[in-house]
């Protein structure tokens, strides 16, 4: 059983890494949209629009890895 949970122990670094990362862009780009949101709001429509863009971005790349890396990787330990 213990060689079994040393085989694992880099998959589940990976997942844990990967995951960490998906919600760390997660909050920032929510956390972009929202000031684009208020910025824009209070008349600097120019910041406010050009927030938006790395907004976007970073939740993109929330979304990248956790299609590509997270639901995979879940998916393969439970099979």
């Amino acid at each position: 059983m213990r060689f079994h949970t040393l085989e694992l122990l880099p998959e589940l670094l990976e997942l844990l890494l990967s995951g960490l990362v998906a919600m760390a862009l997660s909050v920032a780009g929510v956390y972009l949209e929202h000031f684009a949101f208020v910025t824009a709001q209070g008349g600097d429509t120019t910041l406010g629009l050009w927030a938006i863009i790395p907004g976007i971005v970073c939740l993109g790349f929330a979304y990248a890895i956790t299609t590509d890396k997270i639901v995979p990787t879940l998916a393969e330990m439970r099979a």
